[in-house]
Formats: structure tokens, C-alpha cells, sequence
């Protein structure tokens, strides 16, 4: 990868649309918006409308074109953004013609890379640029901004700061025995390792708030036979998601379905009716409900208004608590008893009638309720979410600190708990990318789309 060459790549989705932009960045930036100007430099990001004529003087489109001059662009280099009409063949031939002036199709995520190379963002600044693109909820979106913004990586430069001023005041006394310095006080020293512990385990616990935002939060269906299950499957799914039948046993594999309820993504899965089945096709499907259903973050117990509460599997009943469940009593439009008798106490019970739609506005918001709580679990004040990357380092880091203050502790050498602390600094700053990796930068700029 050579950062000398100008790349060229479309940076909207292939397919007709009524614009589509074409961006390239590097040094032969300026030189072409200089020719499409037809001579007059145009000024750092200003829009011009023009003809765009390739290289042969043949007309491509009549296209805007704006040009940021760097360092003030998202790369950091110059850059030049072509807005033109958005059929996919309109695309295709000014890429082609600025690829044959001398610019090279960009790899995925390298304008981004770019960016983060010429600072103008640290990696997880970077990384949010996915998490951006990819958010499938109101939830997800807000959290990837709040990282796009630095909010991440401010809160790990701060701990970087604090590592660093522990370390120097103890390597103190490492490189200036002979000076008058004040007494060494590892009591002191070893409060302040304490807390960053603290703050480094808090911090890699939003781990999972992360991926319950950008995976889905997994709410499993469960009832008997016949309860309504796939009847709701079908209402969330908004099509005949699952086959519905009077024959109880229909379901024998379980179905899975995205969708979006008030501000978070869910992943609906529906299985299998919970009883005593005789074939072993209906067995191996009431068997892999239980394998679900210990991979799931809220369950949906679907009862039938017109029978007796159910008995839940023994494995299954203790997982079903009011934090994460909500009793789904269907077929309300039936005569039903008023009573829920066997509801466990405290959690959340809605009504409705799958066959005609009753209560299921009051449904979406008790799930709503349900998955707040969830995904509020163990966040930061400042509803900073780290990936799984983020963590492992967060995991070195706490590992590196700990190991410095059982240093301290023991009264060993200050020489190796400088050398400990310098562990965990390092581990930080992989985090924000300052510590250069090609490998680790290869992998993560990959998943970005090509012009991002």
C-alpha cells in the first residue's frame, strides 16, 4: 500500500439511485479538480457544476464536484469528491478514466486508514466508522456516534495519563537514587492501582452492552404447542415468517428474524413447542429449544389464555426471571379464565390476540422495558462500549497492573513494576492505534466497504 498513489473508489452503494459520489484522495487531487475547473484553481470546499469530460474529450455526465484541500479533509490529504447521476454505468466510466489518468482503485476501508495514519483520528475513532455504517437500531447508532466522536478514546488516553504519572514517580526513584526526593509511599501507590483496576474491568464489561447493540439482542419464543408462538413470530416479522397450523408440533427447527422495536434490534427466534413429544423428529426440536433458550437474552413465554399455565422444563424454569422475561398470554378474542394461576410473581404479563392484533403495541413495550434494563447493564456514564479487540487489551492491561501491585505489595524491586506499568501503558495504546501494527491494521480496515 502505497500512501504516495492517489485512490479512487465509488463511495456510495452499487445500484440506481439519483446521485452517487465518487471520491479520490492523494496528490493527484489537486491537479484534476484544477483541469474539471477548466484552469481556475478551484477554492478548498466549494461546490462546482460541470461537464465531466474524459480523457478522450468524450462527455461521461454533467456532475458537481468538491475539493478539500489537506490536511482539512477526511484523509488528511487532498481530496476530490465527484457527484454524478447514480446509474451503476455512469459510475463505472469516471472511475475508469480517473484510474486511467494515473489514481488506483482503493482497497477496502483505505480512505479511512488514511485518515487514522494522518491523524486525523484515533483507531477507535476508525473503528466507530463501521460501527457507524452497520448500526441497525436508534441504539446502536447513538453509541457508534458517541465513539466516532472520541468519547472512547479520551477515556483511554485519561487512563494512559494516570498509568504514565504512577510510573514516573515510581522509576523516580529508580533513575535518581542520589536525590532528595520524599519517602516512597507504595500505600499510595497501590490506592491508585486499585482504582484504575476498577475502572479497566468496568470498562471491559460494556463488551457485551456492545454486542447486544450491534449483533441484536436474542429474544427467544417460548411456550407449548399450539400457545401462538409462530402466530407472533409471523406479527413481529410483519410476513408468514413460520408455517401456522391447528396440528400442534409444527415448529421442530427453530426460525430466526430481525427486526426493530422501538430503538433496539432484536433477533426473534422461534422454537419448538415445550412438552412431552413422542416422535424423535418432535424430541430432537423440544431438545435444541433448550439449547436456544441458554443462549438467550429475553424469553417470551407465550401461554394459552384458554389453558392451564404450563410446566416448564425444571433446567428451564430458573433462567425465567422478571428481568428478562415477559408472559405473552394470547388468544385473549377466546373465553379465557381471568386468573394467570402458576405466573411466577413479579414478571411482566401482557394480553393479546395474536389473530387480531390485541395488545401487542403494550407487548413491544414491555420488551422495550425488558431490553432497557439489559442493555443498560453494566454501561459507563458515559455510555462508552468497547469491542472485542478493545477488550482483550483492557484484559492485558488489568493483568500488567495487577502484577505491578502485587509487586508493590511484596516490596520487590521498583525495577520491575516500572516495567509492569510500562506492560499496561502499551496494552492502552493499542487500543488507539499508537503503537504501529500492519498486521492488526490490515485485518481491521478490511471489514470496511470499498470508498469508505
Amino acid at each position: 500500500m502505497d500512501e504516495g498513489e492517489t485512490i479512487v473508489a465509488p463511495a456510495t452503494a452499487v445500484g440506481e439511485s439519483a446521485i452517487a459520489l465518487v471520491r479520490l484522495s492523494g496528490p493527484l487531487a489537486r491537479p484534476l479538480a484544477d483541469g474539471f475547473a477548466r484552469g481556475r484553481p478551484p477554492p478548498s470546499r466549494r461546490v462546482w457544476h460541470r461537464h465531466y469530460l474524459a480523457a478522450d474529450g468524450g462527455l461521461i455526465d454533467d456532475v458537481l464536484f468538491c475539493f478539500f484541500e489537506g490536511p482539512s479533509s477526511y484523509t488528511g490529504e487532498d481530496v476530490l469528491e465527484i457527484s454524478c447521476h447514480g446509474n451503476p454505468l455512469i459510475v463505472r466510466r469516471i472511475v475508469d478514466d480517473l484510474v486511467g489518468r494515473g489514481c488506483r482503485l482503493a482497497e477496502p476501508g483505505e480512505f479511512t486508514r488514511r485518515g487514522f495514519l494522518n491523524g486525523k483520528m484515533d483507531l477507535t475513532s476508525a473503528e466507530a466508522v463501521i460501527d457507524v455504517i452497520r448500526a441497525r437500531s436508534d441504539r446502536a447508532l447513538d453509541a457508534a456516534q458517541r465513539q466516532l466522536r472520541g468519547e472512547l478514546g479520551r477515556r483511554i488516553e485519561s487512563l494512559v495519563d494516570r498509568v504514565l504519572r504512577t510510573c514516573a514517580a515510581i522509576e523516580a526513584y529508580i533513575d535518581f537514587p542520589e536525590e532528595d526526593l520524599p519517602g516512597e509511599d507504595r500505600a499510595a501507590r497501590i490506592g491508585e492501582l486499585d482504582r484504575l483496576l476498577g475502572e479497566i474491568r468496568g470498562l471491559r464489561m460494556t463488551q457485551r452492552h456492545h454486542e447486544l447493540l450491534h449483533e441484536g439482542v436474542r429474544v427467544v419464543l417460548l411456550g407449548e404447542p399450539n400457545a401462538g408462538k409462530s402466530s407472533l413470530m409471523n406479527r413481529f416479522a410483519g410476513y408468514e415468517r413460520a408455517i401456522v397450523s391447528a396440528l400442534p408440533g409444527t415448529t421442530r427447527d427453530f426460525l430466526e428474524e430481525g427486526v426493530l422495536i422501538g430503538p433496539h434490534r432484536i433477533r426473534i427466534v422461534d422454537t419448538a413447542g415445550l412438552r412431552e413429544a413422542g416422535a424423535e423428529v418432535e424430541r430432537a426440536g423440544v431438545r435444541q429449544t433448550q439449547s436456544v433458550a441458554e443462549r438467550a437474552d429475553v424469553f417470551l413465554l407465550v401461554v394459552d389464555a384458554t389453558m392451564p399455565f404450563p410446566t416448564l422444563p425444571a433446567g428451564l424454569s430458573p433462567r425465567l426471571r422478571a428481568d428478562n422475561t415477559v408472559i405473552v398470554r394470547n388468544k385473549i378474542d377466546l373465553p379465557h379464565e381471568l386468573v394467570l394461576a402458576g405466573a411466577a410473581p413479579g414478571i411482566r404479563l401482557v394480553n393479546v390476540s395474536t389473530l387480531f392484533g390485541t395488545g401487542l403495541e403494550d407487548l413491544n413495550r414491555a420488551i422495550v422495558e425488558v431490553v432497557d434494563g439489559i442493555t443498560a447493564t453494566g454501561t459507563h456514564d458515559e455510555g462508552v462500549a468497547v469491542n472485542l479487540r478493545h477488550a482483550r487489551a483492557l484484559e492485558e492491561t488489568a493483568l500488567c497492573l495487577s502484577d505491578g501491585r502485587e509487586l508493590l505489595r511484596s516490596g520487590d524491586a521498583l525495577e520491575l513494576i516500572g516495567s509492569a506499568l510500562r506492560g499496561a501503558v502499551s496494552a492502552l495504546e493499542r487500543i488507539v492505534g499508537r503503537i504501529d501494527n500492519e498486521a492488526m491494521l490490515d485485518r481491521l480496515f478490511a471489514e470496511f466497504c470499498i470508498g469508505k
